[in-house]
């Protein structure tokens, strides 16, 4: 008796497609291509000629962070560019708290079944979300394992790499007592959050709301390196410290930056509550304390800002279409966040 030939494309994975989309996303990636880029994706690895000459000082910062249970929406609804997005912004303004500019981003998608078009919609988004930072997509890893994922499932992490100048380092060190804190608007949700949204929404409301929750996390990448080189070409200090408000919100993210001897005060009612968020706590029935702890409640990034500079870092911010508004105060303490 013959035996029946097993092959890998029969076991569920397809080398063939996977190298045609391989050459698809290069001619897309492409556009992103920084000066420095020697070789991006296609090689075993992604060369970037680093321009040591251009710093004093360099320090390369790395970040590595995906997207979370937000897919399942993407996938529910079968829309797919925006969470690409969400998996660039992620990752740089996250390395953007410590005054870097990102450099170049890799991305890992994991799935059960190499969908050519999904694919390809997910890339377009991690290349349009590179560009708005400004940096190079390098290179990535695309994995079709049947075994591990259902045929429409996919998940996704990103790396990022940038640098920043070893003095200008954004820490908790020039915070001082009476400095401001300046909120500047998230898109909606971002990306945290949806293991609570997809508790307290049915699938009919999850598709009804899919404009609104898979609105793509706002990247403050270009607003805040213009504010921070204006302030070191002209010896000023406009912002002191930088807080990303994703999971863990405004309890867990800004009391990173708070010095040991003294509390961040948000005023609540400094800045207007997307109506999503209500919508969240009505249907959660859950307490403000909680929803500060899970949501960003309509403001992605915290900037603490010295009193004089504040002018000038929203009129940056303003001209760049991203409302920004003083929510709080810096005043002597214990390293607590305090939100009223």
């Amino acid at each position: 008796m013959k035996r029946r030939s097993i092959t890998y494309k029969k076991s569920g994975v397809d080398i063939k497609s996977a190298e045609d989309l391989v050459n698809d996303i290069k001619e897309i990636a492409n556009t992103t291509k920084r000066p420095e880029v020697i070789r991006g994706i296609g090689g075993f690895g992604g060369l970037f000629k680093f321009e040591k000459d251009k710093y004093r000082e360099p320090v390369l910062v790395s970040s590595s962070d995906g997207v979370g249970t937000k897919l399942k929406i993407a996938i529910l609804v079968d829309r797919h560019d925006t969470v690409g997005i969400d998996l660039v912004a992620m990752n740089v303004n996250d390395i953007l708290c410590c005054g870097a500019e990102p450099l170049f981003f890799l991305d890992y998608i994991g799935c059960g079944k190499l969908q050519s078009k999904t694919l390809k919609s997910l890339i377009r988004g991690i290349v349009d979300g590179c560009r708005q930072a400004g940096c190079t997509l390098i290179g990535g890893e695309t994995a079709e394992m049947p075994g591990m994922y259902q045929k429409n499932d996919y998940d996704l992490a990103g790396f990022c790499v940038g640098v920043v100048e070893k003095d200008r380092i954004l820490d908790a060190k020039d915070i001082k007592v009476k400095d401001l804190v300046v909120g500047l608007a998230s898109n909606g949700l971002h990306s945290n959050g949806f293991s609570l949204v997809r508790k307290v929404f049915s699938k009919r409301e999850l598709i009804l709301n899919e404009k609104e929750l898979l609105k793509p996390t706002r990247i403050y990448v270009k607003p805040i390196l213009e504010a921070l080189l204006r302030q070191h070409s002209k010896g000023e200090k406009i912002i002191k410290a930088l807080a990303h408000i994703t999971g863990g919100a405004f309890y867990n993210k800004i009391k990173r930056i708070i010095p040991a001897d003294m509390d961040i005060v948000i005023n609540k009612n400094s800045w207007p509550v997307p109506a999503i968020f209500r919508l969240i706590q009505n249907k959660a029935n859950i307490q403000d304390r909680q929803m500060y702890m899970t949501f960003n409640m309509g403001i992605g990034m915290v900037a603490v800002v010295e009193p004089l500079s504040v002018n000038k870092i929203l009129e940056i911010f303003n001209d760049y279409g991203i409302k920004a508004m003083v929510i709080g105060q810096v005043v002597n303490g214990k390293g607590e966040v305090i939100i009223r």
